[in-house]
């Protein structure tokens, strides 16, 4: 018969923090969202900053988690319109929550939707970001491959993500985590279509951030 694992409290409730940041749900993905905005704060800011979003432009975040991203790219766009994209009803409701002006107006348009299935029309968006999301796709080459599809010619797209060895010392980082070399990461988005003009840094350190701005064919 197969043996079943019991894990002790603390990988108990490092396993639960990990299932809660791929996919906040009920109460205490609130909390969740909240401690990502605080988190992500400077590493959210950084991405938007090298999107250099334009006035009137159409901006997407996915993944989009506690907001802060909806809310800076709704500042940079400045009359435009913005796309949010998130599998997490909780966060979803959290947006709806917090921008409802902006939801009313249609300056914001959230969406229920993946990475590998976003719901918008080929070529319908000039700058897209995702911070920290990665970790929980599963197949990143059919997710970039799907950005690529709603990016229009010459479109931006700024991908967040924490430095592979850095995070591998984190403890919740065990719990289903897909940490991916940087290398294989830039290779994908190559593939797909999405040439890395830049690799910034944010932080100090080898354990530094790392966002790849890359631009559509």
């Amino acid at each position: 018969m197969p043996q079943t694992v019991l894990m002790g409290p603390r990988k108990t409730l490092l396993a639960g923090l990990a299932r809660q940041l791929g996919h906040p749900r009920g109460l205490p993905g609130h909390a969740v969202g909240r401690l990502l905005n605080r988190a992500n704060r400077g590493r959210v800011t950084a991405a938007v900053e090298a999107l250099a979003v334009r006035r009137g432009e159409t901006a997407l975040d996915i993944g989009f988690g506690g907001g802060l991203g909806l809310d800076l790219l709704l500042r940079a766009t400045n009359g435009g319109t913005v796309h949010g994209v998130e599998l997490s009803a909780t966060m979803l409701d959290r947006a709806r929550r917090a921008f409802p002006a902006n939801v009313a107006a249609g300056r914001l348009v959230l969406h229920e939707g993946t990475m590998t299935a976003l719901p918008l029309p080929d070529a319908s968006v000039t700058a897209a970001i995702t911070v920290n999301t990665v970790y929980f796709v599963p197949d990143v080459a059919a997710a970039f491959t799907e950005i690529a599809r709603v990016l229009a010619p010459g479109g931006r797209f700024v991908l967040g993500i924490g430095d592979p060895a850095a995070m591998a010392k984190a403890p919740f980082t065990e719990h289903g985590f897909r940490l991916r070399p940087v290398e294989e990461l830039e290779h994908a988005l190559a593939t797909a279509g999405l040439e890395v003009r830049r690799h910034d840094r944010v932080g100090e350190g080898l354990a530094a951030f790392h966002l790849l701005v890359t631009e559509a064919a």
